[in-house]
């Protein structure tokens, strides 16, 4: 349904409406008697809107129905609810029969960045992520790259990628795996390498916001830059946070950390998104880094500030 389409609901809903000014209302009606059924006119459009398949488009239909007539207000919600299982069913068979290379989704991300810290700079920034959800697995990659190169020399250069599947066991718990790599030779590591298996939990699940914790052992492999080497089994926490702040906006935060025998590292990253078209958005973020042991820097803290476009896929 079009934005002019809805514009002019209400006014077609009150067009209809004094053919049916004669209806009772709910407290006239007797008991045991059904109430009037929704105007014909008023269920076509309703049926319209549930042919498009935009959510946002059924919701506005609805409610504009319900109020125009609370007597129908049962039967409104009894095809809303109809609809909203049938689209479940499909969407469950749909994923049930999908085959390992479909049902993917991602995004691409590219922009530029201003750091403080180990470096005072300004570069380049790019990242992808991709993820596949089903019905009790889920599996996400991700990648990202912040580079800069001045007066020819290698001023910045980290780059991390990671795979992370999920198997979700109930509604709120999970069990989580991860293997990630890093590269920071700036801060002292020409790679770092991260497993970690445990288990999480969604703590809060509604349309606005979500929150998911989780906690788990960790083995990291770190090869330094002065070519020595070190193997140390540790824990690690993280958290995922997001806040719908309106239809077009969306605050994120999430943070890990690991603690070791003699080591501490941390992670936190704070992403505000902006829809400017369907695909289409930016990215605000600001990323603090902490480790307690930088071989080739006095600086424990780093701190990136990124503006990105980013395109969904």
């Amino acid at each position: 349904m079009s934005k002019f389409g809805l514009l002019i609901l209400p006014a077609c809903l009150l067009a209809v409406a004094p053919a049916y000014a004669a209806e009772p209302s709910p407290d006239s009606i007797p008991r045991g008697k059904e109430p009037p059924p929704l105007p014909a006119p008023v269920r076509q459009m309703l049926e319209s809107a549930m042919a498009s398949g935009n959510q946002g488009d059924i919701d506005t239909v609805a409610k504009v129905a319900r109020q125009a007539y609370p007597e129908s207000a049962a039967e409104v919600a009894a095809i809303t609810n109809a609809y909203a299982e049938r689209r479940a069913a499909e969407q469950k068979a749909k994923i049930r029969e999908a085959s390992v290379f479909e049902m993917w989704k991602g995004r691409g991300e590219l922009g530029g960045f201003s750091s403080t810290g180990s470096t005072s700079e300004i570069g380049i920034s790019a990242g992808l992520s991709i993820q596949r959800a089903g019905l009790k697995w889920s599996h996400t990659l991700t990648g990202s790259a912040d580079y800069r190169r001045a007066n020819g020399e290698t001023s910045r250069e980290r780059f991390l990628a990671s795979y992370q599947p999920r198997y979700q066991f109930d509604p709120s718990g999970f069990i989580y795996g991860l293997a990630q790599f890093e590269r920071d030779p700036i801060i002292g590591f020409d790679s770092r390498y991260t497993s970690s298996v445990g288990i999480g939990y969604k703590l809060i699940q509604t349309k606005k916001m979500d929150l998911s914790v989780d906690i788990g052992p960790s083995l990291r492999h770190v090869s330094y830059t002065d070519d020595g080497t070190e193997t140390k089994v540790g824990g690690r926490s993280s958290l995922d946070f997001g806040w719908k702040l309106s239809p077009a906006l969306t605050l994120r935060q999430t943070a890990s950390g690991y603690v070791e025998d003699d080591l501490r590292s941390a992670t936190a990253q704070t992403t505000l998104t902006t829809r400017l078209v369907s695909r289409l958005s930016m990215n605000l973020s600001y990323n603090i880094q902490y480790e307690s042991q930088t071989p080739l820097t006095d600086e424990r803290l780093d701190t990136l500030s990124k503006a990105t476009l980013v395109y969904d896929f």
